[in-house]
């Protein structure tokens, strides 16, 4: 066995984050652009334009447990895209807003926090616009847009365009919790959201691959019932076997298998796509199954918040306010970082889950596999 295959098989053996193997001889993508809510945001929305309720994500604890300051990301430190970059030997993604001090060679992240698979426009239509973000899916789709022009890819199949979009990864987070939650007790019904945000979804991934996107991979929803803000919300009659709320958990999974059937339909429309899903819900359930085995001791309360009790949230006094600017003495053991999002640890879990546990379909190994050099 020759040296590059050798470094090619140890690149595609299980990856621990901890490992201090050297990157593969030839890197199988070399820049990542990324979508999605606040999940994925690495920075495009500050304390002063982020969604209501969390609105002090520019300040402590926020980013204690990596980058020892906040970095506008909603957790104690790096996200599963952080994770993906890490894994892939790339530097975190730039904000699409924020760019200045960062290079945009090794791609962008277009994600915002609370942000909609729906547009902006059709929640103003039900008379539903208090304190939502504006952004959409469809904000981030012309975002990706203008950044190709700037980069002078204005007509699909330049040398312009396939030089953007050479080696690049495509990366839609999950998104369409907001739609849900915005939406609660209007005259938008669950059903409507589920049809037009996955429909949304698809006719997204539907334009960036007749811009030239090849490798893309979609999110599904997470386990959203088992959030310290549901579980806070919702009656405590409403409870399946994971100790979280059963309505909102079924409006996830039913969410993800029209999103599973609508992609199927997608992948043979365009065969020349490789799409993976990574069934966000599947790997949350597993954390939320069996905590202590996966290194959790607290499943429900958030780590960041005030009040204390079952949950340890307030809704009125969220992380990095005044009522709650300390932290839990060691996040690593909380699955909830602030009531809604997760904990460096609990993503760090996740990434592993999708990039080398089985949770992506087909597998994000045989991706890295297939990829054409």
């Amino acid at each position: 066995m020759n040296c590059i295959s050798l470094l090619l098989v140890i690149f595609l053996l299980p990856f621990t984050f901890s490992s201090r193997l050297p990157p593969p001889h030839k890197q199988p993508f070399t820049k990542i652009y990324a979508f999605g809510d606040s999940f994925t945001d690495t920075g495009n929305t500050h304390s002063t334009t982020g969604p209501y309720a969390f609105g002090s994500v520019s300040n402590p604890p926020y980013g204690i447990t990596f980058f020892h300051h906040p970095t506008n990301r909603y957790s104690d430190g790096r996200l599963v895209i952080d994770f993906l970059a890490t894994t892939l030997a790339l530097p975190f993604l730039p904000p699409y807003l924020n760019q200045s001090s960062q290079s945009s060679s090794h791609g962008v992240n277009f994600a915002v926090a609370g942000s909609t698979a729906l547009d902006h426009e059709v929640f103003v239509q039900h008379n539903i616009t208090f304190d939502i973000t504006l952004q959409s899916l469809g904000t981030q789709l012309k975002w990706f847009n203008d950044y190709l022009e700037k980069k002078g890819c204005r007509r699909v199949g330049s040398a312009e365009c396939r030089l953007a979009l050479q080696g690049a990864l495509f990366w839609v987070g999950e998104i369409g919790v907001n739609d849900y939650a915005y939406s609660f007790g209007s005259s938008l019904s669950p059903q409507f959201i589920q049809q037009q945000a996955v429909g949304n979804v698809i006719s997204f991934l539907q334009e960036i691959i007749k811009r030239g996107a090849k490798f893309v991979v979609v999110q599904g929803l997470p386990l959203n019932g088992c959030l310290p803000l549901a579980l806070f919300l919702s009656s405590p009659e409403d409870r399946d076997s994971f100790g979280c709320s059963s309505s909102i958990n079924k409006l996830s999974s039913d969410h993800n298998s029209l999103l599973q059937n609508k992609l199927q339909e997608l992948r043979t429309r365009f065969p020349n796509a490789i799409i993976l899903y990574a069934d966000y819900l599947r790997a949350h359930g597993t954390i939320m199954k069996s905590p202590k085995a996966n290194g959790f001791v607290e499943p429900f309360k958030a780590c960041c918040g005030a009040g204390g009790g079952q949950y340890n949230f307030d809704i009125f006094n969220t992380c990095g306010s005044a009522e709650a600017s300390r932290a839990c003495s060691d996040p690593s053991k909380y699955v909830n970082w602030d009531g809604v999002h997760l904990t460096e640890a609990t993503y760090k879990k996740v990434a592993d889950m999708f990039f080398h546990g089985g949770y992506c379909q087909p597998s994000f190994d045989t991706f890295l596999r297939n990829k054409e050099d």
